[in-house]
């Protein structure tokens, strides 16, 4: 009998025991399924403000692209006032902004008070300025984007228009260059011959220019070329043209101009540089020219024919004593 009761007794105790172990377990389970839950929610969360924050980052990206592709459209030309236009065009699309201008270097800033202003230079050179009114703050960064790209675009014309000069500007005289003047010659030629008009070309050539070189120096000789140049861009027309042949020889286009009006322009010329005394680096030098002078249509109606007339005509002029104007044809 008391076996059966200890029995009974020790199962009593094992039941509570058991009971309590399984409570413990669920408690723990329940804790661990709450965390584990806690835990996803979480991550849930932080999946979506990363979806978020790419698909920000992603348009942003895009955006700055498409910022970029300003500079595609920019150079497609080579005018200042295109590349303005198209760098408006990307402004109204990406920033909200009021008044954007594109200003000479030259320009009264005081006037623009309130505005933003970026300088434009190029190796230290003013270009000018981009000024923009009530830019929004958070659109500063495009802006200077855009900015950084209108100003590439406008050293790109710059440089074009550089090397255009120089290709058709001689870099010592300032006047046209041979390859540009003999253009010119043949443009004005076609002119006369399609509206009857007459035409005349001057081949000048600056007296006892070897010895100048000789006595004085090559600088000296360079100095007296680019004086004389300067002299008889002062003397013709606006609608005339003047280029450098070639070494000491010049050469003039005088428009809708016969064989008696080029002598007495001729004349002119001459007369303005023997009567200019030429002071360089300290010397003061006697210089003079000859010319000779060749007419369309009446000496020829062709481009190499009228140098070739001009020539003989200087070297005439050169033969009999410098100094002097010759036509050709003339005794």
């Amino acid at each position: 009998m008391l076996y059966i009761i200890l029995l009974i007794f020790l199962a009593v105790i094992l039941y509570f025991l058991v009971g309590s172990i399984s409570y413990k377990g669920y408690a723990q389970k329940q804790a661990g399924f709450q965390l584990l839950n806690n835990e996803y929610e979480k991550s849930a969360q932080e999946n979506d403000r990363l979806k978020k924050l790419n698909a920000d980052l992603e348009k942003n990206v895009q955006d700055t692209i498409a910022l970029f592709d300003l500079t595609k459209d920019i150079s497609k030309t080579l005018e200042e006032d295109k590349i303005f236009a198209v760098f408006l065009e990307y402004l109204k699309k990406f920033i909200k902004a009021g008044d954007c201008q594109f200003l000479k270097s030259d320009t009264d800033l005081l006037k623009f008070e309130g505005y933003k202003v970026l300088p434009l230079t190029i190796d230290k050179s003013s270009l000018g300025y981009l000024v923009a009114y009530d830019i929004d703050p958070k659109d500063e960064d495009r802006f200077h984007i855009l900015a950084q790209q209108f100003l590439i675009g406008i050293k790109r014309a710059r440089l074009y228009q550089r090397v255009q000069e120089l290709a058709i500007i001689d870099s010592l005289t300032q006047v046209f260059s041979r390859r540009f003047f003999l253009e010119k010659l043949k443009e004005e030629i076609a002119r006369s011959k399609k509206f009857g008009l007459k035409c005349s070309f001057l081949m000048v050539d600056l007296d006892h220019f070897k010895s100048f070189n000789d006595n004085y120096g090559h600088l000296v000789g360079d100095a007296i070329l680019k004086e004389a140049a300067k002299i008889i861009q002062a003397t013709i027309r606006q609608i005339d043209f003047l280029g450098r042949y070639g070494g000491e020889e010049l050469s003039v286009i005088l428009t809708e101009t016969d064989k008696e009006q080029a002598r007495l322009a001729a004349e002119r010329i001459r007369q303005s540089v023997a009567s200019k005394p030429f002071l360089v680096y300290d010397e003061g030098l006697k210089v003079t020219i000859s010319i000779g002078i060749s007419t369309f249509p009446d000496d020829s109606e062709e481009t190499i024919g009228l140098i070739d007339k001009a020539d003989k005509a200087l070297y005439l002029a050169k033969e009999s004593g410098r100094n002097k104007v010759c036509l050709y044809g003339s005794r």
